[in-house]
């Protein structure tokens, strides 16, 4: 084991890459960044059948999107690689011969039918069949022939699986960084296949070669991955290696109700679960994903991070420089933590907060664009510091603010009805007299001019403001209203004034 702290993501590329892989992969990658390590990327298809095309690449995509790129893998070639295990195929044959040299794996030659027999057969005792050692000898396999008879099966090319041979009523002690210490007696474990007829290995065998020869001193994986521990670290000790440190992480569960997060929570309550956009090459169904529904990697990334592991402080936002410092893989929780869409909108809001209003107003022409507006890119970003604190996205600027590129010609009723009593086309035509005149015409100008205007004739505030917000905006909202005032311009201030002593 190198002294050095190496981490890998392997996920199997039958699909997009849900929420909860990135966050797996968040956390690998927070670990190894404390620990000045290696963050390693291995493609695990060791199962052809269900090898998606595209799939591969869109991990990649992921990782890099989110902020969070590996250190070694496909087309960052270490001195570890090949970092696919299709291209590693050719090693672990040599491995599981070895395992069958030191008698601690053996040739299985049962049938799929002949097995298929005996779990019926067991099912109508009420039992439940293991292939393991209280059955072992009976079965079709190298302890129960003998050398000559298993030695005429593979001359004839008779199809078998190589399974591991698990020894019998071993205590083993299992030491987990989060779940601490847990105790398994291997008299309950079965005999897994560690390779198959097909010439390929099965994930156990090719897991645990793979993270001893590019030398995982740290194995941070899901949960779902806690009942295969006992093998990989029987396998571990058949070798004669030194076993890696296990960190198990906690499930992300349902919004609602009980379970794991799913396609289908996202799709039934309207959220997405995969990081970019996915396209099924066999249906063409596109599943939205978070970059495409505008939410910025830096939120998703602090909202994931959350989910199942705590700084044990009051802090709520880190960026990534901060969690790397903050994070502890002890102070993972055990228990799986409940997904919470609008929580996600919470810390989309305080990042896009964060951004400079220059880039958001470049982003926010290009929305502008698609609705053919033209405008530049100086009174775009004084648009976006107006509105930007009640955004959650960029194109919320539009809706929080289409009234500073279009004239409105259409009054909301209710607020008309509110807004413009008996009186008002007076004030607006004081209103009108007195913006004409205010120098030089700004904000602060108009602002102690009207007020000024306003206190002096003991005039209720709100006789005048509604009105004049109603004019420009069209309905009661928008931010200042003597900075919208100050940003439309003299000329077309005056404008919206007139239209609406015309209309209402």
């Amino acid at each position: 084991m190198s002294a050095k702290v190496r981490v890998r993501f392997a996920p199997s590329p039958t699909g997009p890459l849900h929420i909860g892989g990135i966050r797996t992969a968040l956390y690998n990658y927070l670990f190894a960044k404390k620990h000045q390590g290696d963050f390693i990327l291995r493609i695990e298809d060791t199962d052809q059948n269900r090898f998606v095309e595209g799939a591969e690449q869109y991990i990649i995509n992921s990782l890099n999107w989110c902020g969070i790129p590996y250190d070694e893998g496909p087309g960052k070639e270490g001195e570890y690689g090949p970092y696919r295990q299709s291209d590693r195929a050719h090693l672990y044959r040599a491995f599981a011969d070895e395992l069958i040299e030191s008698e601690n794996a053996y040739f299985a030659f049962d049938t799929s039918e002949a097995l298929e027999e005996h779990r019926k057969d067991h099912e109508e005792k009420g039992k439940t069949f293991i292939y393991n050692w209280h059955n072992r000898l009976k079965l079709d396999n190298s302890l129960s022939l003998s050398a000559e008879e298993v030695q005429k099966k593979l001359n004839a090319g008779e199809p078998y699986v190589i399974r591991f041979k698990t020894p019998v009523a071993d205590i083993l002690n299992l030491a987990d960084e989060i779940r601490g210490n847990m105790i398994v007696d291997t008299s309950i474990l079965d005999d897994k296949v560690l390779f198959k007829s097909d010439g390929m290995p099965t994930y156990h065998l090719a897991n645990v070669v793979d993270d001893h020869l590019m030398e995982i001193s740290h194995v941070i994986r899901g949960e779902e991955w806690l009942p295969s521990m006992a093998l990989h670290i029987l396998l571990y000790r058949a070798f004669n290696w030194e076993a890696p440190i296990f960190a198990h992480l906690p499930l992300i569960l349902k919004p609602q109700g009980k379970g794991k997060l799913s396609k289908r929570d996202g799709d039934k309550l309207g959220f997405p679960v995969f990081p970019l956009a996915w396209k099924d090459p066999k249906t063409g169904e596109i599943s939205p994903g978070y970059k495409e529904e505008n939410f910025l990697p830096e939120a998703l990334i602090n909202m994931l991070s959350l989910l199942g592991w705590n700084p044990g402080t009051e802090q709520e936002f880190f960026n990534l420089e901060q969690l790397v410092s903050a994070f502890e893989i002890t102070k993972v929780h055990k228990s799986g933590a409940k997904f919470d869409p609008e929580k996600t909108k919470w810390f989309q809001q305080h990042y896009l907060q964060l951004q400079p209003d220059e880039a958001l107003a470049s982003k926010f022409l290009k929305i502008l664009e698609e609705k053919g507006i033209s405008s530049d890119l100086n009174y775009t970003t004084k648009v976006v510091s107006l509105l930007k604190e009640r955004a959650v996205f960029v194109d919320n600027l539009w809706d929080l603010g289409n009234y500073f590129f279009v004239t409105p010609k259409e009054f909301d009723p209710k607020a008309s009805k509110k807004a413009w009593k008996e009186g008002s086309n007076e004030m607006v035509e004081n209103l009108i007299k007195i913006i004409s005149e205010v120098k030089p015409y700004d904000a602060e100008h108009l602002q102690n001019e009207i007020k000024g205007w306003i206190t002096k004739n003991e005039i209720g505030f709100g006789k005048v403001m509604q009105p004049f917000r109603l004019s420009l905006v069209g309905a009661m909202k928008g931010p200042d209203v003597f900075e919208i005032a100050s940003l439309l311009g003299r000329e077309e201030t005056l404008n919206r004034l007139n239209y609406a002593l015309k209309t209402l």
